[in-house]
């Protein structure tokens, strides 16, 4: 006879509402007038049996129906122990009805026979909960696992049953997760209510990035665990069951020692959603000293923890999306604010040209010049404010260009020489005017250096450079420094054999730490006031990264603080790699001018 035969329905009369089926003991159970109440014998049949409104909760006839413990070789190894000490007790209990999970609050007494001898056992209760359906609880783990874990090992196996059943509890947990989008509360709340719930020595929670090579605790009960603190993070490849409970899915238990030299049983799961994983709960309980060979966790408990790690994870999920989502909001606030600052900005700096063009124009037309050469003044300061003017365009174009992913450069080899001696020329007469020093230092080479990008973007980044650099400098002056890596780099797949870095160094007031990180920021700009003061749309340096990273390079900004000037670098590819002058060479020439 299989187990769920043994516990069967036994045949009888079914009025509804209630369900009332056995012939022995069937007027003693009713005149007891609790909502359930059976005598069932120590194999698990039953003899008679009254449920107050049980016929309403099966959704066919009785002779069908099998009223069953979740583990009935735990329940049953119970009855057999409370006959056999005729000691009675009271138990929490889950049982299937149909396809539900159900915990019923029972007190089991044993019933003697005229002989003194108890071969059934009286059962009164009532229901306290559902907690689920019987897909889990039929599952052949669980039956397997049961029946290695006979209750009657277990030194506290007269409240076992109790421990493992707090469908209110854990339903409660639940709740309060499902009602919270806070990570942080939804952390805590499950460390606090599945520790206590489960009477561990120690619960913590871990979050977990997808492939990150570790995790953080996030929290832990109790909170004054003298353990890791919340923060603390764990390497995954020095903790392999933290990495086996991501991979596997399954839980994993660790046995593993603690300073006060008692040894614990570990126990991990892995939270998730949609097969991601987001989190680890760890449960810690001490085993036993008296017999290590007891299992500390049940197979339902692994269960429950399990099915809880599955809603928690569903709840870390939902609250992650709920934060990105008000962090893109903030960010799309923030950026809106910016454009309408950039734009108000920028018009500015529209009209600031046009009016002097317009102006200078103006006096020509009207005859307010008294010479031709005053009339050529007028007419090459209107040249000016008209060439700045279109500098402005292009930027606000080029950055258009570049937000609606529409910038397209060609490559071709540009020889870095020629293109600094433009870079000169065009700076020459803002540098004279404010009486700054220009320096550029080139390697020693005995070819000339060829770099593999488009030579008006490059112009054109070495230009904003330098003028923001002149710009931003009132004494001192500034120093252009190449220098040649030997390092492989791809661009545009075509591989070449190093990097050319360019930097732009001035003496100029410098940017404070906490507001360059502003500075490659789309729309702005570090100080909205140093920006009216000096002029310019601060669009320079946004416009430069994007151009050079379009050719494969990078830019970099330093600078130790207001008033301690600024350093920008960026990295272009090498065409070809030039030959160097080694300092032998140079040595041995400076001897030869020596000896002539």
């Amino acid at each position: 006879m299989t187990l769920t035969q043994t516990f069967h329905l036994p045949p009888g009369v079914l009025t509804p509402p209630d369900l009332e089926v056995g012939d022995e003991g069937k007027l003693f159970l009713r005149s007891l007038g609790v909502e359930l109440s059976y005598i069932q014998e120590r194999t698990g049949r039953y003899r008679s049996f009254l449920w107050r409104n049980g016929a309403n909760q099966f959704p066919t006839g009785h002779q069908d129906q099998v009223f069953e413990p979740v583990d009935t070789v735990a329940y049953l190894s119970h009855i057999c122990r409370i006959l056999d000490n005729r000691t009675p007790e009271s138990i929490n209990c889950f049982f299937k009805v149909g396809s539900d999970i159900r915990t019923f609050e029972l007190s089991i007494a044993p019933l003697s026979t005229p002989s003194g001898e108890s071969d059934c056992v009286l059962v009164l209760g009532r229901q306290a909960g559902t907690i689920g359906t019987t897909q889990s609880a039929t599952s052949s783990s669980l039956q397997s696992a049961s029946l290695e874990f006979p209750l009657t090992n277990r030194p506290d196996s007269s409240s076992f049953l109790t421990q493992v059943s707090y469908p209110k509890l854990l339903t409660q947990i639940s709740r309060q997760i499902r009602q919270t989008l806070d990570l942080d509360i939804i952390w805590q709340q499950t460390a606090q209510g599945l520790g206590a719930a489960m009477k561990v020595a120690q619960c913590s929670v871990y979050s977990y990035e997808g492939h990150q090579p570790q995790v953080r605790r996030v929290a832990q009960f109790p909170q004054d665990s003298p353990s890791l603190g919340i923060g603390a993070e764990a390497l995954l490849q020095d903790f392999p069951e933290l990495q086996q409970a991501i991979t596997t899915l399954e839980p994993t238990l660790v046995d593993r020692p603690v300073e006060s030299q008692v040894n614990r049983s570990q126990v991990l799961v892995a939270t998730r959603h949609q097969g991601q994983v987001n989190g680890i709960i760890s449960l810690e309980r001490e085993r036993p000293e008296a017999d290590s060979s007891i299992p500390v966790w049940h197979p339902t408990e692994l269960e429950i923890i399990t099915e809880l790690a599955d809603q928690v994870g569903t709840a870390i999920a939902h609250a992650t999306l709920y934060r990105e989502l008000e962090i893109a909001r903030q960010e799309a606030e923030e950026v809106s604010r910016l454009k309408s600052d950039f734009l108000a900005n920028t018009s500015h700096e529209l009209r600031t040209p046009l009016n002097g063009m317009m102006g200078f124009l103006k006096l020509i037309l009207d005859g307010m010049t008294d010479d031709s050469e005053e009339q050529m003044e007028f007419i090459e300061e209107a040249y000016r404010s008209a060439v700045h003017l279109l500098s402005i365009i292009n930027d606000i174009l080029d950055i258009a260009k570049i937000e609606a992913g529409k910038m397209h450069l060609d490559l071709e080899p540009v020889n870095i020489k020629e293109l600094l001696t433009h870079v000169e020329e065009f700076v020459q007469a803002q540098i004279q005017q404010k009486q700054l020093y220009f320096q550029v230092q080139m390697p020693d080479t005995e070819d000339s250096i060829i770099v593999y990008g488009n030579y008006q973007r490059l112009l054109q980044i070495l230009l904003n450079l330098v003028g923001n650099a002149i710009k931003f400098t009132h004494e001192g002056g500034i120093t252009i420094t190449a220098e040649i890596i030997s390092r492989p780099v791809v661009v545009h797949d075509r591989e070449f054999s190093g990097l050319l870095k360019l930097k732009v160094a001035d003496t100029g007031i410098g940017v404070s730490l906490e507001q360059q990180d502003k500075l490659f920021q789309t729309f702005s700009q570090v100080d909205g006031s140093r920006t009216r003061q000096y002029g310019g749309t601060g669009l320079g340096l946004v416009i430069s990264q994007k151009l050079v990273e379009a050719m494969g390079g990078e830019v970099h900004f330093y600078s130790m603080g207001e008033g301690l000037g600024s350093t920008v670098t960026f990295t272009i590819a090498l065409f070809q790699e030039p030959v160097m002058i080694s300092l032998d060479e140079n040595l041995d020439s400076l001897d030869l001018l020596v000896e002539s």
